[in-house]
């Protein structure tokens, strides 16, 4: 068997997810590893119980992977898998990111840039008009468009993303075999020119009420920041953005009319500091430093140089992009601790040195 035929089995094993699949990756170095490994070793792994060890020695069905493969090879299916040199650079962060997952069409997970923009299955003429305002805004700006392939604002950003020729990428909340919704399946077709779609499900899962929201999860690791666009105070949408805002991720809402109830999710995401308010397409790219004249624009530095060059370290980080995070900061510094870092960045800000963005991120005046 081969370590993708292996991390399918892991896969498959009851009682195994995602968080637990990478633990046991992590500390055996590969799933064969796992599946040769003894009870003691396994739970000696932390996050690993009894329940895990019983259920990864007890596994013997393997005919089941072999079936799974020869549906992966039918449907040219590419595997991502947690540990390998494929798997997205994004998610590798994020615990709940998928172990495994298919993919399909000429996919590049690690570009650049990518946006995620998602909606109501609803939308009203307001949100489409915006969607295709949005897409072909960030055309300049060379980025991926990445949403869940459902009927609404999700088509249209895809179908936008393929009238303006911008790599697009979709995640299923079903296996190949079970395309949902059906009628996608032509837009699917040509978003694979320059993208594609992804699904972490097995090929014969079905549309599961309960697969979409944990599907979105996939939307909210890949983009770096993400777009609601219309959405109710309990649509799968809102789900995104809160999913994306645990994973500190800039999140952004287009405002509507609070008796518009396809409206009321973003006004409140807004309402809450959940989301960053978006009149125009302009106001994404200027926040996320994306427009031309901003992102090549020398620094210039007109203020207390005695502060400057108290903290030379924690600038010369923040010199090297137009905004860094916080943990990337702090990375870059190994000898900082968070604590005396936060006071210097506060002291910086104050001075009017640096400014603050949404998601912990900071950048230079």
């Amino acid at each position: 068997m081969t370590e993708i035929e292996y991390a399918l089995a892991l896969k498959m094993v009851p009682t195994i997810g995602d968080i637990t699949a990478k633990n046991l990756l992590l500390a055996m170095g590969s799933a064969k590893a796992v599946f040769n490994s003894n009870y003691n070793n396994l739970i000696a792994i932390p996050g690993i119980q009894a329940k895990h060890a019983e259920a990864i020695l007890a596994f013997s069905d393997f005919s089941v992977v072999d079936e799974e493969m020869k549906q992966i090879q039918s449907l040219s299916l590419q595997v991502y898998c947690f540990g390998m040199s494929n798997y997205p650079v994004r998610l590798k962060s994020f615990p709940d990111a998928p172990f495994l997952f298919y993919g399909k069409g000429h996919l590049n997970l690690n570009p650049n840039r990518i946006i995620g923009i998602v909606g109501t299955r609803k939308s009203s003429e307001y949100g489409k008009d915006f969607t295709n305002s949005l897409v072909h805004s960030l055309k300049s700006s060379a980025c991926t468009i990445v949403s869940g392939l459902a009927i609404g604002i999700d088509a249209i950003a895809h179908q936008a993303a393929v009238a303006n020729q911008l790599p697009t990428i979709g995640v299923l909340g079903s296996g190949f075999h079970h395309f949902y919704p059906a009628k996608n399946r032509g837009l699917a077709e040509e978003m694979a020119q320059l993208g594609g779609v992804i699904t972490d499900y097995f090929c014969d899962v079905k549309p599961l009420p309960e697969n979409f929201p944990k599907r979105n999860r996939i939307v909210a690791g890949l983009c770096d920041a993400l777009v609601v666009v219309e959405t109710s105070v309990k649509g799968g949408a809102k789900i995104t953005a809160e999913i994306a805002n645990s994973y500190n991720k800039d999140v952004f809402a287009l405002p509507g009319r609070p008796t518009e109830y396809h409206s009321l999710g973003c006004n409140e995401l807004i309402r809450q500091n959940k989301a960053i308010l978006i009149n125009h397409p302009d106001d994404l790219l200027t926040d996320l430093g994306w427009t031309d004249s901003t992102q090549y624009a020398p620094k210039q530095l007109d203020f207390d140089f005695n502060l400057i060059e108290k903290h030379a370290d924690v600038i010369g980080v923040l010199m090297q992009g137009k905004r860094v995070g916080f943990d990337s900061i702090l990375n870059a510094l190994v000898a900082e601790d968070s604590g005396t870092l936060s006071m210097k960045l506060l002291e910086l800000e104050f001075s009017g040195v640096i400014r603050q963005l949404p998601g912990n991120y900071y950048e230079m005046r």
